[in-house]
């Protein structure tokens, strides 16, 4: 399984925090499945971590690159394609980091770790666990 984490899935994942539910650690965990982090979400990492909003995530806003790769994870990049998916992307959803997630779990067929709602997530055709 190809598996995008969302950027709290990966922060709480790093930390060992015990929000990340089993099911995601165990799929994570599996050597069997792919784990991707997009470059959205080191954006969201550094911007968040700058205003002041994350402030305990000071050494993976330091090096997101470092903190992905020490985990055998890989960067995903964002594309054009990615880009205008997640610009055309239908409904009142306002964040760009997660509009951005969303389009490339589908154009890259990829299942979104993520704990957001049916209601905030399920409007989009992305697999979705948690």
């Amino acid at each position: 399984m190809r598996l995008l984490l969302d950027t709290h899935a990966l922060l709480w994942w790093l930390a060992g925090d015990r929000q990340l539910s089993r099911k995601a650690r165990a799929a994570i965990d599996d050597e069997a499945n792919e784990v991707f982090v997009s470059a959205a979400s080191a954006w969201e990492i550094t911007t968040k971590f700058r205003i002041g909003k994350l402030n305990d995530a000071s050494v993976v806003a330091a090096d997101v690159e470092a903190a992905i790769s020490s985990q055998d994870f890989q960067g995903l990049p964002v594309s054009v394609s990615h880009a205008q998916l997640a610009g055309s992307l239908p409904g009142k959803l306002q964040d760009p980091f997660d509009r951005m997630l969303i389009a490339q779990a589908m154009l890259d067929s990829m299942t979104l770790v993520t704990n957001e709602s049916e209601a905030r997530f399920g409007a989009y055709a992305v697999k979705r666990l948690w």
